[in-house]
């Protein structure tokens, strides 16, 4: 119980319900669930990325939340632009913070950046995250899922470091209690987005003061 007090409060502090959560990865797989053999193998796990972080910009836009898509990172950002949320699929121990837990598939350098960008910014006051950025500079969370033995379980976890291609160092990890969303019929996280490398030269960002 007090565990399960302790991430709500944290989520309460990131101004995010945990139903929120429910919702959007239950409405995903509802839809992976119209999904076929005769679609492309690969199609539940785009479907349930592409879903889960689209009903997340459904429920929170309306909140004054930021959507964008830019680099093809699916982000939500908060109206004070304190931080941002995504999801993607993860591997391990997802929900269980007693084991090790990573990005289940591989990312490119755009993710590179940006998560080294969140090990920056944990060590940087409130007034610093608040003001005077450009996008990239958002901290993200990342809404990790795993389907495992029947179950899915989420977690919302702030990363700091990619060793190699996954995203395996995290500042904070807020386990999700989610309830039966059922069985999505598919793999939904099979190749669950497309490579973020945009193959371009990397452009140095500067802070600016805030």
């Amino acid at each position: 119980m007090q565990n399960l007090e302790r991430s709500q409060q944290r989520l309460a502090e990131l101004d995010v319900a945990i139903d929120v959560f429910h919702s959007s990865l239950g409405g995903a797989i509802e839809d992976v669930r119209g999904c076929t053999d005769l679609d492309a193998p690969m199609m539940p796990g785009v479907m349930f990325w592409s879903r889960t972080n689209r009903y997340l910009a459904e429920t929170l836009v309306p909140l004054k939340w930021v959507r964008t898509s830019r680099n093809s990172i699916l982000r939500v950002i908060h109206p004070t632009g304190s931080h941002a949320i995504t999801a993607i699929s993860g591997a391990g121990g997802v929900g269980d913070p007693r084991k090790p837990v990573r990005s289940k598939n591989p990312k490119g350098s755009v993710m590179a950046r940006l998560v080294e960008k969140n090990g920056q910014f944990a060590l940087m006051s409130r007034d610093q995250i608040l003001f005077g950025r450009e996008l990239e500079d958002v901290p993200t969370w990342f809404l990790l899922y795993q389907w495992r033995d029947g179950v899915l379980s989420a977690e919302l976890s702030l990363p700091v470091r990619m060793n190699g291609q996954f995203v395996d160092e995290w500042l904070e990890r807020i386990p999700l209690s989610l309830p039966n969303l059922g069985d999505p019929g598919a793999d939904i996280g099979l190749l669950d987005e497309p490579d973020d490398d945009e193959g371009g030269p990397d452009v140095k960002v500067e802070l600016l003061g805030g």
